[in-house]
């Protein structure tokens, strides 16, 4: 098994795991229904993407 060459101080090793932190979906706005979705998916909303239908969304989904 491996073995740890020397003590590692407590800093060190703390500095080491403080970047495990949570970052922020990207959440953008729809060019075309303008309701919110997350960038580079299709909007959930009315189904497109890049400027394209991609998807058919229900009537009554649009208006909920």
């Amino acid at each position: 098994m491996a073995l740890p060459k020397g003590k590692v101080s407590k800093a060190r090793g703390r500095s080491r795991r403080a970047n495990w932190k949570l970052s922020l979906p990207a959440i953008v706005e729809c060019p075309q229904c303008h309701k919110m979705k997350l960038a580079h998916r299709v909007c959930k909303a009315c189904g497109y993407y890049d400027g394209k239908q991609v998807i058919v969304v229900d009537e009554e989904k649009k208006n909920a």
